[in-house]
């Protein structure tokens, strides 16, 4: 496995947990993927495709900010993931996205009526910690972790690709 797809899916991997427990998406994620995808994009010769591409990627996903379906960090970080995969690879990219959030969204519709009640006592473990503000959320209707989905969306693209 490439030096760029280990260090793109660490990435995405750590926005992915920030994502689950805060609902936040760091800038420097996006712009670190935007600089693999540079590195990764000038070796095989496509960077213009890329940045076109890229571009046409992040101005779609500000479309669906605006409409109030995606979050601002999963934008900056569709935008830099399109830069990571192949150009010819992003409308896979985006189907994979879109697939594995509406999975997350049944799953999240399907959980409503049996996330348990949270203990009066808070969890003393990170991990507990998180698991309780995630039932919170989910009983309340809240935003879906969807870095999860871009990342699992890149992941199984780099899979198709061969890359192992």
């Amino acid at each position: 496995m490439s030096g760029s797809i280990v260090a793109s899916l660490s990435v995405l991997g750590f926005a992915s947990l920030r994502d689950i427990a805060t609902r936040t998406v760091p800038n420097w994620t996006a712009a670190a993927l935007s600089l693999i995808g540079l590195a990764a994009r000038v070796s095989d010769g496509t960077l213009l495709q890329a940045i076109l591409a890229s571009a046409t990627v992040f101005l779609a996903a500000m479309f669906c900010w605006r409409r109030g379906w995606l979050g601002g960090g999963d934008v900056k970080l569709l935008g830099g993931t399109a830069m990571v995969v192949p150009p010819f690879a992003i409308p896979t990219l985006i189907s994979y996205v879109a697939l594995v959030g509406g999975v997350m969204a049944v799953f999240y519709l399907a959980a409503r009526g049996l996330v348990p009640q949270a203990h009066k006592a808070p969890p003393q473990s990170i991990l507990g910690r998180v698991l309780r503000a995630e039932c919170w959320r989910i009983r309340r209707k809240g935003p879906l972790p969807y870095a999860c989905a871009i990342a699992i969306g890149a992941t199984l693209v780099f899979y198709r690709l061969g890359v192992s």
